[in-house]
């Protein structure tokens, strides 16, 4: 997004809900990361709808003006763009992602996620608007224990990424953590897993329906037909048992009216989440009868 596409620029800005943000500053970078996961939320519903997507940061962007949001590659690559638009030294990285604490610790070069990093001041922040349920403000990129909301967030040197960094997240997110190389990447770098992360059935971008949302006080997460909220009070969840319940909470929660879906493809996409869900509960039933 260069300076002299002022209109995408501006309207990037509407969507976030936020008016002219002055020179780069951390106020100003703070106020930006919130508004992002506060209104462009994560989500699969492209993939589910088996549209044809890339991680070209110019068409994430493009995705974000038209109302939507994406997954973590596209969104922290929209947001990247937005922030060289306006002055922001910003760093891309390969990061490895452990999606359980069971699991073990992954390096960056397998099935890579895309986390920014920007010098500000003398400080390296940690930028990431692309895990849904993760980040709110930046993190200064130095070992510590951070708390924001309800969740708590550690980072320290990785031990699967020689000289890179190691994001805990906290014991109740969608993800156990990441290993963040140190050397930079570039949009290149994330071409090769796209369509295996768009396609393959072992894919969790494929499996399911995911929608993700922050804010200050806790995250929304809509997974299938569930919908449900962490914050300070704890966990709640409900099934979204119709049509209607499921896209009015598209709307509703997460800020996503889908302007770009005809009627056929949401009686589509209705069809395959709901089939979805009733085959997880039929699973779920079979292993508590065995």
């Amino acid at each position: 997004m260069p300076r002299t596409r002022d209109r995408d620029l501006n309207a990037y800005l509407d969507r976030l809900g936020v008016g002219d943000p002055g020179e780069p500053s951390l106020p100003a970078l703070r106020a930006l990361h919130r508004a992002h996961v506060e209104r462009v939320p994560y989500e699969t519903l492209e993939v589910q709808l088996g549209r044809r997507t890339t991680v070209d940061p110019r068409e994430s962007v493009e995705r974000v003006l038209r109302g939507r949001g994406g997954y973590c590659v596209q969104l922290n690559g929209a947001f990247a763009t937005l922030l060289t638009a306006l002055g922001y030294d910003v760093t891309w990285h390969r990061a490895g992602v452990q999606a359980a604490v069971r699991a073990p610790a992954s390096p960056a070069s397998f099935a890579p996620h895309l986390a920014l990093t920007v010098a500000l001041d003398g400080q390296d922040w940690l930028v990431d608007i692309g895990l849904g349920d993760g980040l709110h403000e930046p993190l200064p990129l130095r070992p510590g224990v951070h708390r924001q909301g309800p969740f708590e967030f550690r980072l320290s040197g990785s031990e699967v990424e020689p000289g890179g960094w190691r994001f805990d997240h906290d014991p109740r997110g969608s993800i156990a953590g990441l290993d963040v190389e140190p050397a930079p990447a570039a949009p290149g770098d994330f071409v090769e897993w796209h369509p295996y992360l768009c396609t393959s059935p072992e894919s969790r971008l494929v499996r399911a329906a995911v929608v993700l949302r922050r804010d200050a006080t806790g995250a929304d997460c809509l997974v299938g037909c569930m919908l449900r909220r962490v914050s300070g009070d704890g966990r709640t969840e409900r099934e979204l048992a119709t049509r209607q319940e499921w896209f009015g909470a598209l709307e509703d929660v997460f800020g996503l009216r889908l302007d770009d879906v005809n009627g056929a493809e949401r009686e589509a996409l209705w069809a395959k989440v709901r089939g979805a869900h009733e085959a997880w509960q039929s699973r779920r039933r079979a292993v508590s009868v065995a």
